[in-house]
Formats: structure tokens, C-alpha cells, sequence
């Protein structure tokens, strides 16, 4: 089985960061199919154009622009990519950076299909910082990388608990229908379950409320549209959004740049 050495991805590297034990590449996928290999060192993997699909000892990911993946160290896995351009952003952490950091190996083994949007949105603000890439750059990204292993860590504990079944159920409804407008009553009636114990609940098991969740999965939504040449209002319409303003107004919030100014970074 292939092992692959810090920074090495199959396909086209077009640029590569070192940043305080981690390094960061943002590579160009050009293999049809990776056969069984692992990675030295632990890694996220954000899909920021195309599709690929990802197979481990346990599932397999269907994964499009947006994904975000987690392996830790020698954990196998192989790809298959259609066809079609594919481009993902690879933190990749060594194993001094969690010393360093003190950050718990145990807590996060494995790989898995992160696809909580807070989560997501801090990846697109690292991969950010690293198109900025000043001097601040380097303090943010480590704060932004810490900011996921702590709520990584809050996962793991509440997986330790008997979590309740309309967690996973809730969060399906609404990756299923962000778009739409959805009320507390309806929400819990299909959920069997009282208002006031969802709404209470739900910032424990997600660390924000159920409103700023939806806007997130839609800010996250239309960060994989704007690479392709859709108008903004496009862009709102589908991703749920009322009209281009409230779009551009919501999307600063959560990024703190504009959809066009995030747009020509993306295009660096």
C-alpha cells in the first residue's frame, strides 16, 4: 500500500503553505482512480470544485464541492474521480502541531464526512487567510484550526452519550430543506417532540441556533456556486436566500468579505 509523505496528494499542486506544523496545499485532482493508500500525517480535505468519491475500511463518500473529510494518520482509503475538473484544499497536521496544542489524538481517530456548515465555513475562512497569506495569516489559521478540533472534540463526547434520535433526524430535515421556510411548530410535530425541548437542545448538540444553522448550510451552498459564472441574484434564489441583498448582507456575516470578493480569491 502507498504511503504518502507530508504535502504529497495525487494530481497538480498549485500552491503549498508551511504554517506552524501544518502544511496546506491547494492541488488540482488529474487521477481517475487512487488505488489503497494512506498518509503519514492526520488531514482535512475540502472539495472546492468537481466531484470525487472516496471509499474507506467503513463507507463510502459521494463527494461534491463542499465536502469536508477528516482522516487521521495511516488511515486507508482509495478515490475514484469522474470526469470533470476537481480541485480540493488539504490542511494537513503533523504530529507535533497536536502536541504543541495540546490537542487530543484519541478523541478524533478515524475518517468521517464532517458536514456540519460551521465546521465547513471555518475551512473556507483558512482557505481564505492562506489567499490573503500576511502576516496575520499565520496566528488566524492556527485559531481557526483550533476552533474545529474543539468542536471535533465536543462530537466526540456527545457520541459517547445516548444521543437522542431527532438530532441526526433534525439535521437531515434541514440539510434536506434550508432553502425553504421552515417554523418551529411544523419542525417539531414531524420530530414528535416539544418546541420549547428542540429549541432548548438544539444549541447543545449544534453550538449555535436552529436559524443561524440554516443560514449557514445556505452561505455554505452558495460558496460552491460561485465559482461558475451564475449572477449573485442567481445564486440567492437558489440557495434560499429572499433577495440579493439579504444574500450579500448574510454572506459577509458569516465571511466577513462579500460573495465577489470572495469570488476573485477563489479564482487565485
Amino acid at each position: 500500500m502507498n504511503t504518502l509523505s507530508n504535502g504529497e496528494f495525487f494530481g497538480q499542486t498549485n500552491k503549498i503553505l508551511h504554517l506552524g506544523g501544518l502544511t496546506i496545499t491547494d492541488t488540482e485532482y488529474t487521477h481517475s482512480y487512487v488505488d489503497w493508500h494512506y498518509h503519514e500525517n492526520a488531514y482535512f480535505t475540502f472539495l472546492l470544485q468537481g466531484n470525487v468519491i472516496e471509499t474507506n475500511k467503513k463507507e463510502t463518500y459521494e463527494c461534491s464541492a463542499g465536502t469536508l473529510l477528516y482522516h487521521h494518520w495511516e488511515d486507508p482509503h482509495y478515490n475514484i474521480k469522474p470526469d470533470g475538473f476537481t480541485r480540493g484544499f488539504h490542511i494537513e497536521v503533523s504530529k507535533d502541531w497536536f502536541e504543541q496544542y495540546q490537542v487530543s489524538k484519541d478523541r478524533i481517530e478515524g475518517s468521517f464526512n464532517l458536514k456540519n456548515p460551521s465546521l465547513q465555513l471555518l475551512v473556507y475562512q483558512i482557505f481564505k487567510e492562506t489567499k490573503i497569506n500576511d502576516q496575520a495569516s499565520d496566528l488566524s489559521v492556527q485559531q481557526l484550526l483550533l476552533d474545529i478540533f474543539s468542536q471535533l472534540s465536543a462530537r466526540h463526547i456527545h457520541r459517547l452519550e445516548k444521543k437522542p434520535v431527532w438530532v441526526n433526524r433534525i439535521d437531515e430535515l434541514l440539510h434536506e430543506n434550508f432553502t425553504e421556510k421552515l417554523n418551529l411548530t411544523d419542525l417539531s410535530q414531524i420530530l414528535d417532540i416539544h418546541p420549547i425541548h428542540l429549541s432548548r437542545d438544539f444549541q447543545k448538540y449544534f453550538h449555535c441556533n436552529m436559524g443561524e444553522y440554516i443560514r449557514k448550510l445556505k452561505i455554505r451552498k452558495s460558496l460552491t456556486l460561485l465559482h461558475k459564472a451564475e449572477s449573485l441574484s442567481d445564486i440567492a434564489l437558489e440557495c434560499g436566500f429572499s433577495d440579493q441583498s439579504h444574500f450579500i448582507r448574510c454572506f459577509k456575516n458569516n465571511t466577513g468579505l462579500t460573495p465577489l470578493k470572495y469570488k476573485k480569491i477563489l479564482q487565485r
